[in-house]
């Protein structure tokens, strides 16, 4: 087993109206959540809105959610939400208590920690197609749940993986990463705050 695994925690959080049990594994000196967050209400309690039609979301600037195809019976369970990035950046907060939506930094210290073939050690052992799987040897258990564009429509189910980090690139891009397919890699790039992505959270230090 990697050894920046030190152990696996399960955590339970009861949000004010929602509830999501957290499990957590630690990697090198972040515990990181092993699962894409699934939260339909901010922190405080407040509904987080759920927006299924196309043209709506591409006009968003505010907080919204959705499911891949927004489809929950098919996705839900195993992908959880997607939300865009005005989400992250709510006041309200869309973490649970005691953790974040990790910053650019702190992706980029997971990957530095992970060294070579960080995208392999990421990716779960089943999910990804045409022999993509990873080892999931430092238990991130990445998943491809895929996407949503800025004109509502959705992509790469099954292929990729996207996840935002809380930092800015500019007044309209904020910085994620993602897992491919076939990849060992784990890629950094910038994309409209309006794009719909999964979510993973980490622990407050």
């Amino acid at each position: 087993m990697n050894k920046f695994i030190i152990g696996l925690l399960l955590l339970n959080f009861y949000l004010i109206g929602d509830a999501q049990t957290i499990e957590t594994v630690n990697i090198g000196k972040q515990v990181w959540a092993i699962q894409n967050l699934n939260v339909s209400n901010y922190r405080n309690g407040d509904p987080i809105p759920k927006v299924e039609d196309d043209s709506t979301w591409a006009s968003l600037t505010t907080g919204a959610f959705c499911y891949y195809n927004n489809d929950s019976a098919s996705y839900a369970s195993i992908y959880g939400k997607l939300y865009n990035w005005y989400a992250i950046h709510d006041a309200r907060g869309l973490a649970p208590v005691g953790y974040h939506i990790p910053k650019d930094a702190e992706w980029a210290r997971l990957k530095k920690t992970l060294g070579d073939n960080a995208g392999t050690q990421m990716k779960a052992t089943s999910g990804w197609s045409d022999s993509g799987n990873g080892t999931n040897s430092i238990g991130f258990a990445g998943l491809p749940g895929g996407f949503r564009k800025l004109d509502g429509t959705f992509f790469h189910i099954d292929y990729f993986g996207y996840w935002w980090s809380s930092t800015e690139f500019s007044n309209s891009n904020a910085w994620y990463r993602s897992l491919y397919d076939e990849f060992s890699v784990v890629y950094r790039s910038n994309i409209n705050k309006a794009s719909g992505f999964s979510v993973r959270c980490l622990r407050d230090y």
